[in-house]
């Protein structure tokens, strides 16, 4: 395994409801991402969300990756799920088996991200690749 730590930008966020009630809401959020550090490229992040009244939320999703890990080329997709405070959404998020393609076949790990209410988060992942 190999400590991957890095951030995203959100570069979109496009979140609309599907279901309004008492304070509630459910909600399908389509955003998109550019990876710095031991991650680069691009993301695409299709999380469901629950709101609650007071604002805060769960969330999960599927966070597909496309860049380089390694000196690797490829793409990925993570699986995530996490909660947003009202301030900061924290999630955990596994690379979903067999879900990785070109040099980035076999990728496994996991990690923590986290963001503060704006356009910047920050990842920690533990990652390993196949030998060659």
């Amino acid at each position: 395994m190999v400590a991957a730590r890095g951030s995203f930008s959100v570069t979109s966020w496009d979140e609309k409801a599907y279901q309004e009630g008492e304070g509630r809401k459910l909600t399908l959020a389509v955003v998109g991402q550019d990876f710095a550090g031991a991650v680069e490229g691009k993301g695409t992040a299709r999380w469901l969300m629950s709101y609650r009244p007071d604002g805060t939320a769960r969330f999960v999703g599927l966070q597909q990756v496309e860049g380089t890990f390694s000196g690797r080329r490829g793409q990925f997709v993570l699986e995530t799920v996490g909660d947003f405070d009202g301030q900061t959404a924290r999630w955990q998020a596994t690379v979903v088996d067999s879900s990785g393609t070109g040099e980035l076949a076999g990728l496994t790990g996991s990690g923590t991200f986290g963001a503060e209410h704006g356009s910047q988060a920050s990842y920690t992942m533990d990652l390993a690749l196949d030998p060659k």
